[in-house]
């Protein structure tokens, strides 16, 4: 006879493969009546073209307990390690237009 879980806790399995995780420096968002979609996208220096490395779709409600978590977790960051700034916060440095090929 299998053991219950009495605490009603959701068992959630992270396969390796997963476990690496993405990278990716620009996401993405884009929202219908029914759902927000957010593209994770991996953009590299001096090349024309970019690629979506990972699409999520959430229903409204799920994108706002979204937001509700990344807030809590930027303030919990903060209070450890400082601030985050961000670019337009900073001075700008000056971009150079140097063009490079992989």
């Amino acid at each position: 006879m299998e053991e219950q879980n009495t605490n009603n806790q959701l068992q959630i399995e992270l396969k390796e493969e997963v476990a690496q995780g993405i990278y990716a420096n620009l996401a993405i968002i884009a929202h219908s009546s029914s759902e927000f979609i957010l593209d994770f996208v991996r953009v590299m220096p001096g090349m024309p073209k970019a690629n979506v490395q990972a699409r999520i779709v959430l229903a409204p409600e799920h994108a706002k307990r979204l937001q509700r978590a990344l807030e809590d977790n930027i303030a919990k960051y903060e209070h450890m390690f400082g601030a985050i700034s961000l670019p337009e916060e900073r001075p700008m440095q000056p971009i150079l237009d140097i063009k490079g090929e992989a």
